[in-house]
């Protein structure tokens, strides 16, 4: 039966541990609910009891044996005596001092070390080694999560004919389960002659740590029917699991049976049931739980911000950070790297450069994650220098960090400086991941370097054993396209060793709309209707193409499909934090209590940058942008935003505009030209990217989504700004 959450009562501890009926009925109605679902298919969930193999533990063999591994050097053999019957026996040397020694390496953490001596047995052999010394090199190769590590010492257990006890069985087994060896490990487990609790919550969660959540149900119900008891551990690990499958209803039936048990306010079954709720999509019942836990941990804390930050509760994230920190608990890195995301999504500057000072002043300030957190949020808001500089005092550097400054560089338009650092990168001996490919390709696409985008391409499979992906491909395309070379664009389409996917029609597709090539346009139109028919980005392209071709019937054609399929622009809106507070302003937006001076302050501007060229382009309908937009062109969200940062900051305040929608060519050129006049730093972050002005520096980083690029190629050649040039192919309502 399912329990609802507010009804955990209704179960009865002795239907739990009822032995006339020991299957668990709280979860009988689990397996009905899981097979109800396509993924689960060819699972086959049994209630009876398995019989298990009774072979002696010492006599399983590792699978790193059966394809022929050997250890480097050559063991020598053990001194033998042979006694009056016959009997052989192996001469153990003394070996307190090695073993001691590897002991002390091990309990001070330098793991490396303790099983390099460790091999000095694997040469000499036949050393007496004692259980101590065995427990002591299974947590060095569990630290290192070596597997080499693992077959070195698995092995010599059992060459040396090492008599296991049920402890050392379990130590084996975590062992392997800790290092990813989860074929080795379900080998050694279902061949145990005997499996305690611990045995089984070793296996489960190895089960449930790589994803294998069906197989930790089925071991959870095997194990259920032998024992009839579980802890708190092995309930937290199921919770988890239940998240993993995405089953809000066997999370509510075992936090009932939680309840029963008398382990529902248990921190880790608490914080899993906080998790398990918001990645499930229930926020009120995860913060229900949270209420209700008796002591409030770091953990507890961390999982429920981080639940909200999920479901785009930014602003209750920060609230509920702030409650934490005047609660008096200890806040760790990941706090604060959560903190510095949610301030990068709300636009926070403010917020987040007191994350910051806080990250130094709590003792966190080399932490490598909390670090690559402040340089994608500088990356993100325009302080590439800031980026840079925090990049620059890390101590240690992940592939995550590199990802993050370089494709800061690229979003700034800043092509060269990207390229340079991914090729520092690869001579410090970082290896690039499909992440740091995509950065950096994309920087080369929006900076027109044709030629290095090639190479790295080429370079992915050649030098890096990547094979490219579809994403990569769209970056190629988008790549070809700025060029105007949209055969070659197509045969890298057909010569993909995959089928093409959406955005790599979607690339193509805005390059023909940026080429004005009509034909094209409408080839990969039809090819993203099939692929995506609700799709309303795909429809206002090719709407873009036949407006700019003059093609008016079939214009209209396109705005009635997208009336006959309901597809509407959702209202767009844009915001600024002024003193720490955001204000939203909508097009044509007059609820705003200055709204008489804010309206005052754009006509003031508008009629400013007139003097320098500006002329209302009323060409192009854009994906983000419906018709009563077009009516109030002078009057869009980021305009008022932009004018209400102007009249209630100071001049040398830099200004920082979110909006959720995608900006069009006409506040794209006004914004320009605004940040010229006024001398003001503005940086504008839409759906994809980001655009910077700022003329005070001598800085003007023009933001390119497609509406101008000839206008843009002229400014290039004259070397008058420098381009930040907008990606192809993604979603424009995507964050």
């Amino acid at each position: 039966m399912e329990v609802p959450l507010l009804r955990f009562q209704s179960l009865k501890l002795d239907q739990i541990q009822n032995h006339n009926n020991r299957g668990f009925p709280s979860l009988f109605s689990m397996s009905k609910c899981l097979k109800q679902r396509i993924l689960f298919s060819g699972y086959g969930f049994s209630f009876k009891k398995t019989k298990w193999k009774k072979n002696p533990f010492w006599k399983i063999k590792c699978c790193s044996l059966d394809q022929g591994l050997q250890p480097r050097p050559k063991l020598k053999q053990a001194k033998v005596d042979i006694d009056v019957s016959g009997r052989s026996n192996f001469v153990r040397r003394p070996s307190v001092g090695l073993c001691s020694q590897i002991e002390k390496l091990v309990l001070f953490a330098r793991y490396r070390e303790a099983l390099d001596l460790f091999e000095i047995f694997e040469i000499e052999g036949g050393f007496d080694v004692g259980i101590s010394t065995y427990d002591a090199v299974v947590n060095a190769c569990i630290g290192l999560r070596s597997v080499r590590g693992v077959k070195r010492v698995f092995n010599y257990m059992i060459n040396n004919s090492f008599e296991f006890d049920q402890y050392m069985r379990n130590r084996v087994l975590l062992m392997h389960v800790k290092c990813g060896m989860m074929i080795d490990a379900r080998r050694l487990f279902d061949e145990m002659p005997e499996r305690n609790l611990v045995s089984w919550n070793t296996i489960i969660s190895g089960l449930a740590d790589v994803g294998d959540f069906m197989e930790a149900f089925r071991l959870f119900l095997i194990m259920w029917e032998e024992f009839s008891d579980a802890g708190s551990f092995t309930y937290a690990v199921m919770i988890r699991a239940s998240a993993g499958l995405e089953l809000i209803s066997i999370g509510r039936q075992l936090h009932a049976c939680t309840l029963k048990m008398g382990i529902g306010d248990d921190i880790f079954v608490s914080c899993a049931l906080i998790d398990m709720y918001s990645k499930c999509g229930s926020i009120e019942d995860a913060r229900f739980v949270f209420e209700e836990m008796p002591e409030k941990t770091t953990v507890g804390w961390n999982t429920i911000i981080a639940g909200y930050a999920l479901h785009g509760y930014s602003e209750e994230a920060l609230d509920m950070y702030y409650e934490m920190r005047d609660s008096g608990v200890r806040m760790d890195h990941f706090t604060f790297s959560m903190i510095v995301r949610i301030c990068a999504r709300l636009a926070s500057v403010e917020h987040a450069k007191q994350a910051h000072a806080a990250l130094i002043r709590h003792g966190f300030g080399s932490d490598i994650v909390a670090n690559t957190a402040l340089v994608d949020f500088y990356s993100k808001w325009g302080r590439i220098e800031d980026a840079q500089h925090v990049f620059d005092k890390m101590t240690s550097k992940n592939v995550i960090s590199w990802n993050a400054l370089i494709g800061g560089y690229g979003n700034h338009g800043r092509g060269p400086e990207a390229v340079e650092l991914f090729e520092q990168m690869l001579q410090e001996r970082m290896n690039p991941n499909h992440v740091t490919f995509l950065a950096v390709l994309s920087a080369c696409s929006h900076s027109g370097l044709s030629e290095h985008g090639w190479e790295i391409f080429h370079s992915m499979g050649r030098d890096n054993r990547i094979k490219p992906r579809a994403m990569h491909y769209a970056c190629m395309i988008e790549l070809l396209g700025r060029e105007g070379l949209l055969d070659e664009a197509l045969a890298l389409i057909r010569g993909a060793p995959f089928k093409p996917t959406a955005n790599m029609w979607a690339a193509l597709l805005t390059a023909c709309r940026v080429n004005e090539n009509l034909e094209l346009g409408k080839f990969a139109a039809e090819k993203l209707y099939g692929m995506e028919p609700d799709k309303l980005n795909n429809y206002v392209v090719l709407l873009n193409i036949y407006n700019s071709a003059g093609n008016l019937k079939e214009a209209a054609d396109v705005v009635h499909t997208l009336k006959r399929k309901g597809l509407r622009m959702r209202p767009v809106c844009s915001w600024i934090e002024v003193k720490r507070r955001p204000h939203v302003f909508l097009s044509g937006d007059n609820r705003h209590p200055q709204r008489n001076e804010i309206y005052q302050k754009v006509d003031k501007l508008m009629l400013e940058i007139s003097k320098y060229g500006y002329v209302p382009n009323q060409k192009t309908l854009l994906p983000d942008v419906d018709e009563q937009e077009e009516r109030v062109r002078f009057y869009h969200s980021e305009k008022l935003a932009i004018a209400f940062g102007l009249i209630s900051t100071p001049y040398w305040v830099p200004l920082q505009i979110v909006q959720g929608h995608r900006i069009c060519g006409d506040c794209h050129e006004a914004i320009k030209l605004i940040a010229r006049v006024t001398e003001r730093e503005i940086v504008i972050r839409d759906a994809s990217r980001l655009e910077g002005r700022n003329e005070k520096k001598v800085k003007e980083r023009k933001m390119d989504h497609g509406n101008d690029e000839k206008e843009s190629q002229v400014a290039r050649k004259k070397n008058k700004v420098s381009e930040v040039r907008r990606g192809f192919g993604g979603d424009p309502n995507a964050n």
